[in-house]
């Protein structure tokens, strides 16, 4: 193994074949920073260019690619507070309050030297696990993957921003999000309202995009500001303070690398989940990480990086060794591999071992070229923060609107963004955290099917096998600690006691939306209440229970008080905060003129998707990036052509003539089939 291991070690350093790898991660960079795109595109795109090339190039290009779409899209993540991938949405809660402290350039150090040493631990997990792990894995079975699910769920609480009430809500939210479309046992139709694209279900892209990306765009175009520029001189001095934090919690990188490789390797956990785990592991482990995750604790970006990166090695480790694909991207990669003769396998570990540990290179020189690019252009990237916002926001809003829209290709991704995105920001003003929506998203289509086939399977037998009562058992120790802790610290506290009676000041926007979330959680029970059992179960637990949650914190926000009467100023404010949800991202804007430009903003992403019905998306984009500059920023007409004119463009040969996106039908193009004539209905 060693001999061939060095051999295959010669076969990627060849000049021809490092030079596709570099082509495959500057390729994998792109995508990352574009908001919504994702491996998947890439590796798409890219397959049929191998036909002709031998099995060591064409892996080694196609792995290079994939193994560094998790190190770039920490840029958006960080800047704006928009995933690239769905993977980077942990790195949102830390690293985009460090980009509004100044602190880009040290989020991005501890990023990348913490990207490139997860992708280096899951080359290692790679080569040495094949042989290994075979029979570990192939003992996993629906049980095995329930129980992985039932703890993701255990992550809501310490995701939900010290309130567990709502988090939980939030994640039944998401839950029931899920179980849009046909069910896959009964094939009753769940919430499809009569509609071809939710028959499918909601896609996690739009929702994802819809729930982060719009709402931080919209606080920085209602407040008109930017990031803060100071640190933008300062980035080489930055980058070395983000890679010292990386270096002293070298422990936290090696434990969130072995939970992304070990649980990347594991088919049906799902690429989205595990940067959460990861993250949540952190923050129960790490000293005094309760109270500073989510407001800027490097550690958190830390957490969520390495495991996101060592994950890439683990899906390719069940990819490799059985043929079953942990990802929807290493489903393609399995694809090249039968194109190209090779059978996942035995045949992987015996006698084509050299393929196995070409692709294990391969994931170690991606991830270092892909590192030192960023590192290389750290100081452009960190200046788009000074970018003035009239500028950056229909730039980004317009990446995004595409973005979304790759996720099936149809207007219900645009309708799907603009309703997630409309949540998001309420959600966002009134105090309730997203993140567990997004998670309950991921986690419900799995929890549901692998919960059917255990009892189908295994009738109650599967709640004894041993990984199941393992897992378990840390589910439930990650569910009591809190809740213990929390009591002892009450039972301790005699200056701030619980005053219990109606606070009439207590009802605003937070009540109504929690009251909202009532009328959701009915309209779930009294929806799925004829269903057949299979249909229903899920809707109606988590109806139930999602019913309880929010009547309880609805509850807790009328009649609770932590203290009659606050010692200064500074507690009342604190206070109204803890009321009625004030964000301090817009500062001292009145209330009315924050309603006022929120219209505006959201009336401009309702002005995309109708001028995209009736012209196509790509003529759409054109005439609202001219008119947001124009009209909306009030930039000179030198400065909104060129901006307009040069970002259309790159979506024009990127989108239509490279990936040969297929647009949808717009109105003018059926209304005037004579256009197709001259082509423009290419782009309608």
């Amino acid at each position: 193994m060693f001999e061939m291991a060095l051999s295959a070690l010669e076969i990627v350093l060849d000049p021809t074949r490092l030079m596709y790898v570099m082509l495959g991660v500057v390729i994998g960079l792109s995508l990352g920073v574009i908001p919504g795109l994702s491996g998947i595109v890439g590796l798409s795109l890219l397959l049929p260019f191998t036909f002709d090339m031998d099995p060591f190039t064409a892996l080694a290009f196609l792995v290079g690619l994939q193994a560094v779409v998790a190190t770039s899209d920490t840029i958006p993540a960080v800047l704006f507070g928009v995933p690239g991938t769905v993977g980077s949405a942990p790195t949102i809660l830390d690293g985009h309050p460090m980009a509004k402290q100044g602190l880009a350039a040290r989020a991005f150090g501890a990023a990348f030297s913490a990207s490139v040493l997860g992708g280096l631990f899951g080359a290692l997990f790679l080569a040495l696990s094949i042989p290994l792990l075979r029979p570990f894995i192939l003992s996993f079975g629906s049980p095995e993957l329930l129980a992985f699910c039932v703890f993701g769920l255990s992550l809501i609480g310490i995701l939900s921003g010290g309130n567990h009430l709502k988090g939980l809500a939030a994640a039944g939210i998401g839950l029931v999000v899920a179980t849009v479309g046909e069910e896959p046992n009964t094939a009753i139709e769940r919430w499809t309202f009569g509609s071809l694209y939710l028959l499918e279900g909601i896609p996690l892209v739009p929702l994802a995009l819809g729930l982060f990306a719009l709402p931080e765009i919209a606080d920085m175009a209602i407040a008109r500001r930017t990031l803060r520029t100071g640190y933008g001189d300062s980035t080489n001095s930055g980058q070395l303070t983000g890679i010292k934090d990386t270096l002293a919690n070298l422990p936290l990188v090696l434990r969130g690398s072995a939970i992304g490789s070990v649980l990347g390797a594991v088919p049906g956990i799902g690429a989205a989940v595990i940067p959460w785990i990861a993250y949540g592991h952190a923050m129960r482990t790490e000293k005094g990480a309760t109270e500073s995750f989510g407001k800027g604790d490097v550690r958190g970006v830390i957490a969520a990086e390495s495991s996101n990166n060592a994950k890439e090695g683990g899906a390719l480790v069940s990819t490799i060794a059985f043929g079953v694909p942990a990802t929807a991207a290493m489903a393609l990669l399995l694809g090249a591999f039968l194109i190209h003769g090779l059978s996942p396998g035995p045949d992987m570990l015996t006698t084509r071992l050299d393929v196995s540990y070409t692709l294990v290179w391969t994931v170690a020189i991606a991830n270092i070229l892909g590192c030192g690019i960023c590192f290389t252009f750290a100081r452009q990237l960190a200046g788009i923060a000074r970018i003035r916002i009239g500028i950056l926001a229909p730039v980004v809003l317009s990446i995004t609107f595409i973005g979304a829209f790759q996720a099936t290709r149809q207007w219900g991704d645009l309708v799907a963004l603009l309703g997630f995105g409309l949540l998001g920001w309420v959600m966002k003003r009134v105090d309730w955290p997203r993140p567990p929506l997004l998670l309950g998203l991921v986690l419900g289509g799995l929890l549901e099917r692998y919960m059917f086939i255990s009892f189908q399977r295994y009738g109650t037998d599967w709640l004894s096998r041993p990984i199941v009562i393992g897992v378990f058992a840390v589910t439930l120790y990650s569910l009591l600690k809190p809740i213990v802790t929390n009591f002892v610290r009450r039972r301790r506290e005699t200056t701030n006691p619980l005053i219990f009676g109606f606070k009439p000041n207590s009802i605003g926007p937070e009540s109504w939306f929690n009251i909202s979330t009532i009328v959701f959680f009915l309209a779930c029970i009294v929806g799925s209440w004829r269903w057949d059992l299979g249909a229903k179960l899920v809707p109606q637990v988590v109806g139930w229970i999602g019913l309880g949650l929010s009547g309880l914190q609805l509850a807790w926000t009328l009649f609770v008080t932590h203290s009659p009467t606050p010692k200064n100023s500074v507690e009342v404010e604190n206070l109204k905060t803890q009321t009625i949800g004030v964000d301090s991202d817009l500062g001292a804007l009145p209330p009315d003129e924050t309603k006022r430009r929120a219209v505006r903003y959201f009336g401009w992403c309702f002005f995309i998707f109708i001028a995209a019905t009736l012209v196509g998306l790509l003529p759409a984009m054109l005439i609202f990036l001219i008119g947001y500059l124009r009209f909306e920023a009030k930039e000179s007409w030198v400065m909104t052509l060129t901006v307009g004119v040069s970002v259309w463009m790159v979506s024009y040969l990127l989108f239509h003539q490279l990936l040969r996106v297929p647009w949808p039908a717009a109105y003018l193009g059926d209304l005037l089939p004579g256009l197709r004539s001259i082509g423009i209905t290419n782009l309608l």
